[in-house]
C-alpha cells in the first residue's frame, strides 16, 4: 500500500533541503532527509562513504534506507539524495515530486547563494562541469518517468513552489 509521504526527488543542488524544511514547517510535517539518515546510520558523510566503500555500497543503503521507509515512515516530508529515485520501492513510499530546473539556474542558485562556497564544496561534482552536465541530462528524463509530479522551480516564489506541491500531493 502506497505510503502519505511526500518525497521530493531532483538534481543535486536543486533546493530539495530548503524546499523540504519550508514545507515541513508550513504544513506541520516531519521532514527527514535520506542522506542525513545515510550518513547517521555509517557515521561519515557520503563523501567519505564513496570513497571507502564506493557506490555500489552506497547504493544498497539507499535501498536500506527506502526499505525502512517504507515499514515505519508515514505522513513525512523526505527529501531525497540526487540518486535516489533509483531504489526499487520509490513508488510505494509516498507521491514522488520532481524538483524540476535546468542545469544553469541550479549551478546560478548555488554559486550566488549566501554559503556558495560551502554549497559548491558539499558537491564536488560542480568543479567538473562537463561532468556534472553530463550527469544531469542521464537522470532529466528518468526523474520525470518515476514522478508523480513535476514542479518547475525557475522563476517561483517559494510560496508558489509550496502552494504547488501541496495542491499536487492532495494536502491542504
Amino acid at each position: 500500500m502506497k505510503k502519505k509521504n511526500i518525497l521530493l526527488i531532483g538534481f543535486m543542488g536543486v533546493g530539495k533541503g530548503t524546499t523540504a524544511r519550508a514545507f515541513a514547517k508550513r504544513y506541520g510535517l516531519y521532514n527527514i532527509d535520506t542522506d542525513d539518515l545515510i550518513e547517521s546510520r555509517e557515521n561519515r558523510t557520503i563523501k567519505k562513504i564513496f570513497q571507502k566503500k564506493g557506490e555500489a555500497y552506497f547504493r544498497r543503503l539507499e535501498q536500506e534506507t527506502a526499505d525502512w521507509i517504507e515499514c515505519c515512515v508515514d505522513r513525512t516530508l523526505i527529501s531525497c539524495g540526487g540518486g535516489f529515485y533509483q531504489v526499487k520501492n520509490l513508488k510505494n513510499l509516498g507521491t514522488v515530486v520532481l524538483l524540476d530546473a535546468s542545469y544553469d539556474w541550479i549551478y546560478h542558485r548555488l554559486s550566488h547563494a549566501k554559503n556558495a562556497k560551502n554549497k559548491l564544496a558539499k558537491r564536488p561534482l560542480f568543479a567538473e562541469p562537463k561532468k556534472a552536465k553530463k550527469l544531469y541530462a542521464q537522470r532529466e528524463k528518468a526523474y520525470k518517468k518515476v514522478a508523480d509530479l513535476v514542479v518547475n522551480l525557475e522563476g517561483k516564489t517559494m510560496e508558489a513552489i509550496l502552494t504547488e506541491i501541496a495542491e499536487g500531493a492532495g494536502i491542504g
